[in-house]
């Protein structure tokens, strides 16, 4: 089987290089070109000998991941559907910003065994955990691309298709290859979670710098397990006490997410419980007013009722802001993600 040169370190890189009979400096030269060029194709590597790259090319891959379909947003985001070796299906977008801010949103698995009710990737089920390689490449291959034309990626998010702390090894070991071998500084690296506390105590005895969200959208046992129910192993009390400690070991911020859904979790009153419930907490509200998806009729909260819970939010100190909805024409926004694609 071809070797898949994503997979390896510098270290196994010059090993490899070493049993081509190459002298060793050529593997920095190959890395460069994978990491700082952008190159996709063993051809561009021009200062490479041309018996080198043709048995790179005859033994070696760049990846595993194959595109099926690309669908470009009105507003610029790019969804991508890869196919994985064994079939299976994930999603990543790109998300263009005019500050020029390149941020890859990312899956950690094909599919999520979490059943969030409003998620269209919960509604798919679990398939499999993804590798730690086949998580990095995905913000790889945008990486490369952004190279060829000058730019950067500059941040990733862990909010595609999965739970992050449920493929916890993986999704670390991916969050320090996007480090290392990309160059993106932890602070520009965000991992979202529905709430494991075992896995957020975990995570903070790492001691990264990488922003930490919680998927909450309810300030209620009984309206949160009938959204997400993992909230019925795990209450909320329980992941809120995990998440102080979070905050008292890393020293950091933490972001709660809240899909604002029209009728259910968008109301004064519940804003009011919400301010009660994370008084006193370093922590941070971003609201996203719900995407729709096939298999959930909620609807998005209006704008004027975002605004009550903004303000509502504010007099309790809890300061929120409204995430820009991007990609909703082509089912990119958060929770939208699925293995199905519709042309």
């Amino acid at each position: 089987m071809a070797t898949d040169l994503y997979t390896l370190d510098m270290a196994a890189l010059t090993a490899l290089v070493r049993e081509m009979n190459q002298p060793a400096f050529r593997a920095k030269q190959l890395w460069g070109w994978l990491y700082e060029r952008g190159a996709q194709d063993f051809s561009e590597m021009s200062n490479l000998p041309r018996g080198f790259r043709e048995r790179l090319s005859a033994e070696c891959r760049l990846g595993s991941l194959s595109t099926v379909v690309e669908q470009r947003s009105e507003d610029g985001t790019i969804k991508r559907l890869y196919r994985l070796p064994d079939g299976k299906s994930i999603e990543s977008v790109l998300m263009c910003y005019a500050d020029n801010r390149r941020t890859a949103c990312i899956s950690s698995q094909a599919g999520c065994a979490m059943g969030c009710t409003f998620c269209a990737t919960g509604q798919m089920g679990f398939a499999r955990h993804l590798t730690a390689d086949e998580i990095f490449e995905q913000a790889q291959r945008f990486s490369a691309e952004l190279q060829k034309k000058g730019e950067r990626l500059s941040n990733v998010v862990m909010m595609g298709m999965g739970e992050p702390l449920h493929n916890y090894d993986a999704a670390l070991e991916s969050i320090r290859r996007l480090m290392r071998d990309l160059g993106i500084g932890a602070r520009h690296i965000t991992i979202s979670t529905v709430g494991l506390p075992k896995g957020i105590r975990r995570f903070a005895a790492e001691g990264l710098q990488v922003k930490l969200a919680i998927s909450l959208h309810a300030a209620t046992d009984a309206v949160r397990s009938s959204m997400l129910p993992v909230n019925r192993k795990y209450p909320i009390s329980e992941l809120l006490d995990a998440v102080r400690e979070y905050i008292e070991v890393s020293g950091r911020r933490v972001t709660f997410e809240w899909a604002l859904i029209a009728g259910e979790n968008d109301s004064v009153a519940e804003a009011a419980r919400l301010g009660r419930l994370l008084r006193g907490m370093k922590c941070h509200v971003n609201l996203i007013p719900l995407n729709p998806t096939k298999e959930y009729g909620g609807r998005p909260t209006s704008t004027e009722e975002v605004a009550a819970f903004v303000a509502e939010l504010g007099r309790h100190r809890i300061p929120a802001t409204v995430r820009v909805r991007r990609g909703i024409d082509i089912d990119a926004g958060c929770g939208q993600l699925s293995e199905r694609v519709d042309g």
